[in-house]
C-alpha cells in the first residue's frame, strides 16, 4: 500500500511539469507558449514491492482558451533509473521522503506493469490523494487477446496526440491518451476516470487505450 504523505515538494510536480510540458510533441500550447497549470484529476497505483510511487495525473492548462486536460503518467523513486534518462521530468526534494527522481512513466518498467496488471483486472486502482483508498470510479477492460513481455524494454513513440508504448514483439500497443476528450474511443481495452476542469465542469473519458500492434 502506498502511504500519501501531506508534506511538501521543492519544486512541486506543476512547477516540473509547466517546464516539461511544452517539450511535448503533444502539448497544445505552441511555440513559446508558458504553461499554467491546475491539478484536474487522475489515481494512483500501488507497487506491490512499495519501493515506487504510481501516480497517473490530470492537469488543466488554464494560460488560454480553449483549456486543455494532460494526461502524465508518473512514477517517483528514491534513485535514477537506469536506461530512463529519456524519461526523466526532474528531481524534488521531498519533505519525508528526500530527494525523488520523478519520471513519465511511460518509460518506467513498474508502472507499465501494474497498468497491464490494471486492464487485467489484478490491479486495484486508489484514490489519488488518500492513503489505503480504491477509486471505484476508475474503470478497466482488455479483451485479453495478446500479451504483453514485461522483461522487454519499453519502446516508447510521441506522437502529436499521444504516446505509444510497445512491450514486446507483436504484442498490444498502449496508448496514453496525452490530451483528454471526453469523447468515446473504440479499442480492445481501455482505461477510463474522470477530470474536473477548473470551472467545475465534470468529465470521463478513456486514459488509456489498447491498440493492435502496427
Amino acid at each position: 500500500m502506498a502511504v500519501i504523505h501531506k508534506t511538501t515538494m521543492q519544486p512541486t510536480k506543476l512547477e516540473l511539469l509547466e517546464a516539461w510540458l511544452p517539450t511535448r510533441p503533444w502539448y497544445r500550447g505552441g511555440e513559446g507558449a508558458a504553461p499554467v497549470l491546475e491539478k484536474a484529476g487522475g489515481f494512483r497505483l500501488d507497487d506491490p514491492e512499495g519501493e515506487v510511487g504510481i501516480e497517473f495525473m490530470v492537469v488543466a492548462d488554464v494560460s488560454g482558451e480553449p483549456t486543455h486536460a494532460y494526461l502524465v503518467p508518473l512514477s517517483y523513486r528514491g534513485a535514477p533509473l537506469e536506461g530512463a534518462e529519456a524519461g526523466l521530468i526532474g528531481t524534488s526534494e521531498h519533505g519525508v521522503l528526500g530527494t525523488r527522481w520523478i519520471y513519465d512513466g511511460v518509460h518506467d518498467p513498474v508502472l507499465l506493469g501494474q497498468l497491464t496488471e490494471l486492464l487485467q483486472g489484478r490491479a486495484v486502482p486508489q484514490a489519488q490523494s488518500e492513503s489505503d483508498v480504491p477509486d471505484p470510479t476508475v474503470k478497466a477492460f482488455f479483451d485479453g487477446t495478446g500479451a504483453w513481455d514485461l522483461s522487454a524494454a519499453p519502446a516508447v513513440e510521441d506522437g502529436a496526440y499521444g504516446t505509444d508504448v510497445r512491450l514486446g514483439a507483436g504484442a498490444p500497443v498502449l496508448r496514453v491518451v496525452r490530451v483528454l476528450d471526453p469523447e468515446a474511443a473504440g479499442s480492445r481495452g481501455e482505461v477510463t476516470a474522470g477530470w474536473r476542469l477548473p470551472d467545475g465542469e465534470e468529465r470521463r473519458g478513456a486514459y488509456f487505450l489498447v491498440l493492435d500492434a502496427a
